[in-house]
């Protein structure tokens, strides 16, 4: 018989350096590929070509191996006949290879992923790597447990029985403390994990029930607005409650949460006046609670529509009561001094206030007037309060015509009330000339009665005196009683005098607005070239008859 030929060499991988002890987790990954992949691991430190006949060999196996294993059973047998996979496995016991090994060499940034600040988990130390893998245990097993304690809570509301005990699902207050204390917990570890901000609403069992819905910027949107998360998340469930047109104490805590954040958003007012009058919430004390949010944000327009919708919903249960309404009107005026103490001239609280004289009839009310007389005492030159009482005295429906604007005569206004307020003004103006605001006041106080600029010509002479006389003698204590001057010329057809007073206010006493008071002089010129053919005629014959 033939001597049997010698037992082929059984390939051996080629002997690699020690690596040294892993410090992170990827070199842990790394070392442990290649301690499953021995061939794959020398033929990328050395190439394949520069590997031992056998270690090719063995290599060639050991891809074959991972390739068909990743094939269903059925595909495998059709793909290497009997004899080749003898042959793999006969190649791959003799390296004990490690036929479950990792199919891919880990690498940075892809392998692991990154955590919450963009870092690479893999460059992770060992142990910051187990002390994350616990976290994520416990966050696990704090998930289950909530999962659990929510479906109990809808199974209580659905009177869910217990097959084994026969009781109903009732939810106590001491599985709600602990669900509390563990969706804190949870929040904690998302952030600390993946970043997530839950927020408090969200880890409140009050709002278990709601699904919040986020806002969503379009897009490509052009300026995406970066809310913080506090408040997204907030606004999140209230888009989710004004879907469903939700009333309830928890929304209007809602609001509240809201409006501390933002105050001057209208929708978020708007929601909460619903909620209060659909809850029959006591408008005094909403208006208590409003004073505090108001006097916190002066310039905030969104507080005073809410007090005006407040006020409406309220009037009727108070107006057949004259007490209730008095009584009513004096708070109202006591928080609109206090909040005027710390800004004069909002406009906002004017404007609110000029309204609710008019709801309220406070036309005849004496400590309306009386406080602001104090106003004015305090500030002569605040514009607001003279506005203020213009309205309160001339719009008085008890003799005011209904549709008369404020710069028009009313034959209605008592003639001694016109006198009362022209008394008034000048008085004020002797307090300081150059203050626009009682000149005004007078002005209006002459339209609305009915009478000629002229009936104060000689109060306002007071204040010019030799006008045109020489630069020294001239003396001029108000450009306003000299600008009204004019139009008191101007009304008596004194068009001479009108313009010389219009001419010293564009040379001297008012350059900085010369060119009006230069525009005022052509429109006295105009008034009189304009004049009827008749009335020149007639003006040209008194002349010729005195020459």
């Amino acid at each position: 018989m033939p001597p049997k030929g010698k037992a082929a060499t059984k390939p051996k991988a080629t002997e690699t350096s020690q690596p040294s002890e892993p410090t992170t987790v990827l070199e842990r990954s790394q070392q442990r590929y290649e301690k499953t992949r021995p061939f794959e691991a020398a033929r990328q430190q050395k190439g394949l070509s520069k590997l031992p006949k056998e270690d090719q060999k063995g290599w060639i196996c050991d891809q074959l191996l991972h390739l068909t294993n990743r094939l269903p059973a059925a595909s495998r047998s059709s793909l290497l006949g009997p004899k080749a996979s003898k042959e793999i496995w006969w190649t791959v016991n003799g390296t004990n290879s490690i036929v479950r090994g990792l199919k891919h060499k880990p690498k940075p940034h892809t392998t692991w992923g990154t955590d919450r600040n963009g870092h690479d988990v893999g460059s992770y130390t060992i142990e910051r790597f187990d002390e994350r893998f616990r976290k994520r245990i416990a966050l696990t097993a704090l998930q289950v447990s909530s999962r659990v304690f929510r479906e109990n809570v809808e199974r209580e509301k659905r009177g869910f029985v217990d097959a084994r005990s026969g009781r109903e699902i009732i939810v106590t207050e001491r599985e709600i403390d602990e669900e509390k204390v563990r969706r804190s917990k949870m929040a904690a570890l998302k952030k600390d994990l993946y970043g997530a901000i839950t927020g408090k609403l969200a880890e409140s069992v009050e709002w278990e029930d709601v699904v919040p819905i986020p806002h969503e910027e379009p897009e490509g949107a052009l300026a995406a607005i970066i809310y913080p998360a506090e408040y997204a998340e907030a606004m999140s469930y209230l888009r989710a409650v004004m879907t469903t047109k939700e009333y309830s104490p928890r929304c209007l805590r809602l609001t509240e949460h809201i409006i501390a954040m933002n105050p001057a958003h209208y929708t978020v007012w708007l929601y909460r006046a619903a909620n209060i009058f659909a809850l029959g919430i006591s408008i005094p004390d909403e208006i208590e609670w409003l004073n505090e949010v108001a006097l916190a944000n002066l310039k905030n327009y969104q507080i005073w529509h809410h007090r005006h919708l407040l006020v409406e919903h309220y009037y009727p249960t108070i107006s057949s009561d004259p007490d209730a309404l008095a009584q009513f009107a004096k708070q109202e005026r006591g928080f609109l001094i206090a909040i005027l103490s710390e800004d004069t001239k909002n406009y906002h609280v004017w404007s609110y206030r000029s309204w609710l004289v008019g709801k309220l009839g406070m036309w005849e009310d004496e400590e309306e007037l009386k406080s602001i007389e104090k106003m004015i005492d305090e500030d002569v030159r605040n514009n607001s309060a003279w506005s203020h009482r213009f309205v309160l005295v001339f719009s008085n429906p008890k003799y005011a015509t209904p549709g008369k604007a404020a710069t028009e005569k009313d034959e209605k206004v008592p003639q001694e009330l016109v006198e009362r307020e022209v008394k008034y003004a000048q008085n004020k103006v002797y307090l300081a000339p150059q203050n626009q605001s009682p000149w005004n006041y007078m002005r209006g106080v002459l339209v609305k009665g009915g009478q000629p600029l002229a009936s104060v010509q000689e109060f306002v002479e007071e204040f010019v005196n030799k006008l045109g006389e020489g630069e020294e003698e001239e003396e001029v204590k108000s450009t306003h009683a000299l600008d009204l001057l004019a139009e008191i010329y101007a009304e008596k057809k004194e068009n001479e005098k009108a313009d010389l007073c219009l001419r010293r206010l564009a040379e001297k006493w008012d350059k900085i607005r010369g060119g009006y008071w230069e525009w005022r002089r052509k429109c006295l010129t105009q008034s009189e070239t304009e004049k009827a053919p008749g009335e020149q005629v007639e003006k040209a014959e008194e002349g010729i008859a005195a020459a």
